[in-house]
């Protein structure tokens, strides 16, 4: 996720200069205009950010952080660290403003869904460079409330994976009515990708009515969504999947 916000930034020049922490440098060829260090020790002695992105898997948190404290001054930092919390970064980073961010995966293409929650310390001024540091990634939208983080992941965060798994599905679906595999892995394909584009074309409709603009009474397509949106069935499932998420993202964080 770095990678792609480093991407991203190096492609739409949004940052002034960019010193990155990377342990192997093998990013380090693909973005040439940043200057790339191993560990905060290797810092250059005039360094002094005013945004400090954490990129890091949420298991080297504790490890990780300590050793920058004392090196980033009085930056505000960005974080993408899954599951940590704004008092997690407080408790290792100080009294500084932090902002949580939630993207998704699609951000490496700039369509990614995007959720943000800054704490008090961010005033308007912060909030707006980090959504004009976001806007290349995709959809950036703030949160009222960091409880709100985990259904942000349980949507959006997680929510390419449920794609994915409906494009194995409809292409499964299809090969059980004797469509060969590989036809019906690319219908399945793109009937999601051409989907997304309508209703992407069509912000202001909704997508009960775009379904419906789909479906004839007493056809086809009314008799297969008969069985999708029975009692147990699609946003039965939904609600069940999106629970066992969030429960799951309590566990983690403790």
């Amino acid at each position: 996720m770095g990678g792609a916000m480093l991407a991203a930034w190096s492609e739409h020049a949004l940052a002034e200069s960019i010193v990155v922490v990377e342990p192997s440098k093998r990013t380090a060829p693909r973005f040439p205009a940043a200057t790339f260090v191993t560990s905060a020790d290797e810092l250059p002695a005039d360094f002094s950010p005013d945004i400090v992105v954490v990129a890091i898997k949420p298991q080297l948190f504790d490890d990780v952080l300590p050793g920058f404290r004392a090196r980033i001054g009085d930056a505000a930092v960005l974080s993408v660290a899954a599951g940590k919390r704004i008092a997690d970064h407080q408790r290792l980073l100080g009294d500084r403003p932090i902002i949580r961010v939630l993207p998704n995966t699609p951000v490496a293409i700039g369509q990614g869904a995007i959720g943000c929650f800054a704490d008090s310390r961010a005033d308007e001024s912060l909030r707006a460079r980090v959504a004009s540091l976001l806007a290349p990634l995709g959809l950036v939208e703030w949160l009222p409330d960091e409880a709100l983080a985990d259904a942000v992941t349980a949507l959006s965060g997680s929510g390419p994976a449920y794609v994915f798994l409906l494009i194995e599905a409809l292409a499964q679906a299809g090969v059980a009515q004797g469509l060969p595999d590989e036809l019906a892995m690319r219908l399945a394909r793109q009937t999601i990708i051409g989907s997304a584009a309508l209703a992407a074309d069509n912000p202001d409709t909704p997508a009960s009515q775009l379904r419906a603009n789909v479906t004839s009474k007493g056809g086809v397509t009314a008799a297969a969504l008969g069985v999708l949106m029975a009692d147990g069935g699609i946003f039965d499932l939904y609600r069940d999947a999106f629970a066992a998420n969030v429960a799951r993202a309590k566990q983690l964080s403790g």
